[in-house]
């Protein structure tokens, strides 16, 4: 069983960057593929970036790319989110994920509740 937490939400104005982690526990992560979901008030939770379990594929959602890129040290058993130009649409509560999903693509485009593993969750609030 992973436990996943979230650390590097914050404030910050539109234009500026944040760099999320996510420490897992409980478990190696070289059989799960990783990713981040985020949810904004009275939205559903949606993909924004995915990567495979060993060689690094990746994926991002459209509203994301050339903006955030993503990572992950199995080793330190961690996975990061570098989000750059962010934007005021940015602004949601940011999930970290796992699941034993081998497709990356799949990953960020399922529905949220069928995804083993989640993070407790971390702001990301964009404003002036």
């Amino acid at each position: 069983q992973l436990q996943l937490v979230e650390s590097g939400g914050n404030l910050v104005q539109p234009g500026g960057s944040l760099r999320l982690s996510c420490a897992a526990s409980g478990g190696t992560l070289d059989y799960y593929t990783m990713g981040w979901f985020r949810q904004a008030p009275g939205k559903e939770r949606e993909g924004v970036s995915c990567i495979s379990s060993d060689v690094g594929i990746t994926y991002y959602a459209d509203s994301v790319k050339g903006r955030f890129t993503i990572s992950r040290d199995n080793a330190k058993k961690t996975l990061y989110l570098q989000m750059d130009s962010l934007t005021p649409e940015d602004t949601a509560v940011y999930y970290c994920v796992a699941d034993k999903i081998d497709l990356v693509q799949a990953l960020c485009t399922v529905r949220a509740f069928v995804i083993d593993y989640w993070g407790q969750g971390i702001q990301v609030t964009v404003s002036s």
